[in-house]
């Protein structure tokens, strides 16, 4: 009965891991959707906070390195993703800190870009939609809204009262990420508002940015699919 026992353990925990692996795109989707379950519960913790942003870079950079489809990534990932890491884990010590802030967006935004970069490369090698391709295309869309709120993060240090909210001017970076998912969504839905200049700007490129993946990446891998089901 033991050995029985033992093999069904096996078995129910090792599907799962090579469903991950198969599927490394999943992972990366189910990591950030993850945080942005879980941040409004452990945004008050420093080791929940920490806990989570490891989680997420970790899945980021598992995910960027098995789809490899842009050249350089391991430099990328050890330049930029590393220090972007140990920044994720010092931030929440020291959240009042600008320089600290400021530093950690300056390179956790051209970070995401790059793997937002390196996902969509991976959608568009080849005709062909695979079940992780399907994944890829909601995890790029989460990366994309996480470099976004980053740059916000940058401007709020370099342009003070950049956003204005009920809560006041001073933004947290779970409300920065709840602005930039309205914003690349285009439903409109967030109370917070850029009212600096150079906020301004860069909302107005994200929301391009949301238009444009929706006609070009969404609308191709619905058109990709239904060839394949003809």
């Amino acid at each position: 009965m033991r050995v029985i026992g033992a093999s069904l353990d096996c078995v129910i925990v090792s599907r799962p891991m090579r469903y991950l692996g198969l599927h490394p795109s999943a992972m990366l989707l189910g990591a950030q959707l993850l945080q942005v379950l879980l941040w409004p519960m452990l945004d008050g913790s420093v080791v929940g906070r920490a806990g989570l942003g490891a989680i997420g870079m970790l899945a980021v950079g598992a995910a960027v390195l098995a789809v490899r489809r842009t050249p350089n990534v391991s430099r990328v990932v050890l330049f930029l993703g590393v220090p972007a890491m140990a920044l994720t884990l010092v931030e929440p010590v020291f959240p009042d800190e600008d320089a600290i802030v400021l530093l950690s967006g300056a390179l956790h935004a051209p970070f995401y870009v790059y793997v937002s970069y390196a996902m969509l490369r991976y959608l568009f090698h080849d005709d062909k939609v695979t079940t992780d391709e399907y994944f890829a295309t909601g995890a790029a869309f989460t990366v994309v809204a996480w470099a976004f709120a980053y740059a916000y993060s940058v401007v709020q240090v370099l342009w003070p009262d950049s956003f204005s909210s009920p809560s006041g001017s001073d933004q947290s970076w779970f409300e920065l990420l709840y602005l930039s998912f309205s914003v690349l969504t285009s439903v409109g839905l967030s109370d917070i508002v850029a009212v600096g200049a150079q906020a301004r700007s860069i909302v107005m490129v994200e929301m391009m940015t949301g238009v444009f993946y929706i006609a070009m990446v969404v609308s191709r891998m619905v058109g990709l699919t239904i060839l394949l089901r003809r």
